[in-house]
């Protein structure tokens, strides 16, 4: 299980447990975090659950994929730590994963 940290545009703040093997996104939703949609509901089919991935953590969590990156052009604000959540998977090495969400989703 790993502790993940969302944190809204303006600054606040929504810790929750994640089990492994889940996706960020699904610890989200679960936990009712606002600003994740996840319209597709994790098939890598939409950008609702785009985040930034805090520097800290952008090696461990890994790069995306060609079909997330192509889906990373409908988003708002693209930067070089953006993820699709839904294609980030929990894990031990996650616990204490930071994520900051963009200011909207498209």
């Amino acid at each position: 299980m790993a502790k993940i940290t969302f944190i809204e545009h303006d600054g606040t703040s929504h810790n929750i447990e994640c089990e492994n093997g889940m996706t960020v996104m699904e610890g989200a939703i679960k936990n009712s975090v606002p600003g994740i949609d996840a319209d597709c509901g994790g098939a890598c089919a939409c950008a609702t659950c785009h985040v930034y991935v805090d520097a800290a953590w952008k090696d461990k969590v890994g790069s995306a994929q060609q079909m997330e990156e192509d889906m990373l052009d409908f988003a708002f604000d693209v930067r070089d730590n953006s993820r699709l959540s839904c294609q980030i998977k929990v894990s031990d090495e996650l616990d204490g994963l930071v994520v900051n969400l963009p200011e909207k989703q498209f």
